[in-house]
């Protein structure tokens, strides 16, 4: 089967698109606060985040073995539940940044500032914390139209040049998605 160019050059836009519109949506969630109506919490979405990042994960790891083992249906499945998970994870983050206050990691009064207490308690976990919290920002920022490419690739039957660009995209995909349950898991005792 012949590579599809026409189809891979349009979903090659649409992907720098989405990637665009995302990483503008991810810088002004922090800025920009949308009022919740009275009586709705979105507090519980941080545990859901994490166990989409831990099933993104270890469908990654599926999706690894099954192509290993040839199994490509099984691996194109995989891959499809990743992206399944991931972009569930993607629109409840944003929704969930764009309308709740930030936790800030070692603020034990959750008043949002760091006392000279509460930086002393915390030592020098924070900064594991904040390697651990801005590789994973970095990395997913940077890897999303990545990851979008190496799937245009195999979906559009350049399968030399998508295991090309898997054999780099695929592990800091895999990061991204184990180190987004440990940064919560890290900030779990800080929620409200």
């Amino acid at each position: 089967m012949q590579p599809n160019m026409v189809l891979a050059r349009k979903l090659n836009i649409a992907a720098g698109i989405f990637s665009v519109v995302v990483l503008l949506l991810v810088g002004l969630m922090r800025r920009v606060k949308i009022t919740l109506p009275e009586g709705v919490d979105l507090g519980f979405l941080p545990p859901f985040h994490a166990t989409l990042n831990a099933l993104t994960a270890i469908v990654l790891v599926l999706a690894l073995y099954f192509i290993k083992q040839k199994n490509v249906e099984a691996h194109r499945k995989s891959i499809f539940v990743a992206f399944t998970f991931s972009l569930l994870f993607l629109l409840s983050y944003v929704a969930y940044h764009f309308t709740t206050p930030e936790t800030i990691f070692g603020d034990a009064s959750g008043d949002g500032v760091l006392s000279v207490e509460e930086l002393a308690n915390i030592g020098s976990m924070r900064t594991v914390y904040l390697v651990v919290l801005l590789t994973h920002i970095a990395l997913a920022a940077l890897s999303l139209p990545f990851i979008l490419l190496t799937f245009i690739r195999a979906y559009t039957n350049q399968i030399a040049r998508h295991r090309q660009m898997a054999k780099w995209v695929f592990p800091i995909w895999l990061y991204v998605a184990i180190t987004g349950p440990i940064c919560y898991f890290m900030l779990m005792p800080y929620y409200p």
